[in-house]
């Protein structure tokens, strides 16, 4: 019997697939979790086999989690579930250690298939998937690598079209330090104009950290 928590801030997801899996006759759902840190308590009290994890959770987000139940419960395979076709969530989410990305409009039974899978030890992403997250790697993930905090929050402002006064005045930091980081930003991506910059960092869908900018020093 393969023992599944399912996490998920809708409760109308949550509850269609409880119903659905738990009229297979080799599967049981033994909890629910609306939000990250929920989802690690009963990781904690349950133990299941396979944790079905909603990536775009209130507080800890599908990563976050994945990363810490690999790091506590290593024995507890993650599955994760997206309403998303994100290169950049499919590697956070294989990175963090999942075994595997469903989406969520995907027919019913390719979710159980998953979630056998899962429960059998088997990694089920998909070689296109992996092709697809490697590639996000290679080409985008590591120049992000590259840049300090501060200089992502920066990046991710001037991808929203904020000048440097605006700038400065949301992390609180003077217009010639926005100055300076713009122009480390552009040199650690090879690339010469902030519109570039702003092209490359929206096409490879990257966001800022969640610390409040407040509490960061310059």
């Amino acid at each position: 019997m393969i023992r599944v928590l399912i996490v998920d801030d809708h409760p109308v997801v949550r509850n269609g697939l409880q119903a659905f899996l738990n009229t297979q006759p080799d599967l049981v759902v033994v909890g629910d979790a609306s939000d990250g840190e929920g989802a690690l308590r009963q990781v904690e009290a349950l133990r299941p086999d396979v944790v079905l994890l909603d990536i775009c959770l209130p507080g800890l987000d599908g990563p976050a989690v994945a990363a810490a139940i690999r790091e506590r419960y290593p024995e507890v395979r993650v599955l994760a579930l997206s309403a998303y076709n994100d290169d950049r969530l499919l590697w956070e989410m294989w990175a963090a250690g999942a075994v595997g990305y469903v989406l969520k409009d995907e027919p019913l039974e390719g979710i159980l298939a998953a979630v056998r899978a899962a429960g059998r030890g088997e990694t089920c992403f998909r070689p296109e998937q992996v092709e697809r997250a490697q590639r996000w790697w290679e080409e985008v993930g590591q120049k992000w690598e590259s840049l300090t905090e501060r200089e992502q929050e920066v990046l991710t402002l001037v991808a929203e079209g904020r000048s440097n006064r605006e700038i400065a005045a949301i992390l609180w930091i003077s217009e010639k330090t926005v100055e300076k980081h713009v122009g480390q930003i552009l040199e650690k991506l090879g690339v010469s104009t902030r519109i570039e910059a702003a092209i490359w960092a929206v096409r490879g869908n990257l966001r800022r950290g969640g610390e409040s900018p407040q509490n960061k020093g310059e």
